[in-house]
């Protein structure tokens, strides 16, 4: 005798393999063992009375009523999940949300958006914490971050992640500017070749903000001469002060930190695209919107950019 409806174990089993598309890559991610996944999927096509996934030796796709399925019980758990996160905030259960921002972005001002995002929501636990592309993309594919802010979009998404999957949000748009406070540069923009005389403060190797550094200086015949490798904006900046040496550093981010001697603009403009990143499908999602809706606003930005 068939029950009469699936399990939410179930369902989720089956939106995961939708997504993912393979047996092995859904189960892990599922943190079960293959087998178990397996048996999940069988349990619901049971219940349904239909096939939802065909099996052969060369592989797995959806047949065409999972193809039907999916989206209408992707639509049915985002309803259930708002509607738990609604009951939970009605009773103000404690909540907690992990956010992660690119070391080399900057955080100073994001803290402040953060302590006000705080105070609209007392009952909320945020815990920030600054980090390198490596470490965001290897804590999101842990799972141990709800919300990220970062230049590099793919190379923070989980291993295997669909872009489809994640709300991707731009809030803005730095202009990197050549820090020297201690460096007569003279009064017009700099070109490439004028700051590659000078010695310049970098990121560590490991950091992948190098690479805008490195395309940015592509076609320049002169090489780096590395004056030290830091790894936070703000202690590259406080060498900057006590060494001649400069840095390409976010125009924002000296600006909010009340530096505005030093500043030199550059002659062929070099700018970077700041995204906060979330999923979808995540359990907080309507709170993580109100974070970034916050940002938004403290950035005075409208410009959303979803795959």
């Amino acid at each position: 005798m068939r029950e009469n409806l699936p399990t939410i174990e179930q369902m989720e089993c089956f939106i995961i393999y939708g997504r993912v598309g393979n047996f092995a890559r859904a189960a892990r991610e599922a943190n079960i063992t293959q087998s178990a996944f397996s048996a999940q999927i069988k349990h619901l096509e049971c219940v349904l009375g239909v096939k939802l996934i065909e099996r052969s030796p060369r592989g797995s796709h959806l047949t065409e009523e999972g193809e039907r399925f999916l989206p209408r019980i992707r639509k049915w758990m985002e309803g259930l999940r708002e509607i738990v996160d609604d009951t939970r905030l009605a009773v103000e259960e404690p909540a907690e949300l992990n956010v992660g921002i690119l070391r080399s972005l900057g955080d100073i001002q994001m803290n402040r958006h953060v302590a006000r995002f705080r105070e609209l929501h007392p009952n909320l636990q945020l815990n920030v914490f600054d980090m390198p592309t490596y470490q965001i993309h290897q804590a999101m594919t842990e799972g141990r971050l709800d919300v990220v802010s970062t230049y590099f979009v793919e190379k923070s998404l989980p291993d295997g992640a669909s872009l489809e999957d994640y709300a991707i949000v731009r809030f803005c748009r730095d202009n990197m500017v050549y820090y020297g406070p201690r460096m007569d540069m003279g009064d017009k923009p700099l070109t490439r070749e004028e700051i590659l005389e000078r010695p310049l403060v970098l990121y560590p190797s490991s950091y992948y903000m190098n690479r805008i550094y490195t395309d940015y200086f592509m076609d320049t015949p002169r090489k780096y001469r590395i004056s030290a490798r830091l790894s936070s904006p703000y202690a590259i900046i406080h060498y900057c002060q006590e060494n001649e040496a400069g840095a390409l550093l976010p125009d924002r981010l000296l600006k909010t930190l009340g530096h505005r001697e030093g500043i030199y603009p550059l002659e062929v403009p070099l700018q970077a695209e700041g995204y906060l990143i979330y999923r979808k499908d995540h359990p907080a999602a309507r709170l993580i919107q109100d974070y970034v809706n916050q940002i938004l606003a403290s950035f005075q930005s409208s410009t959303i950019k979803e795959k």
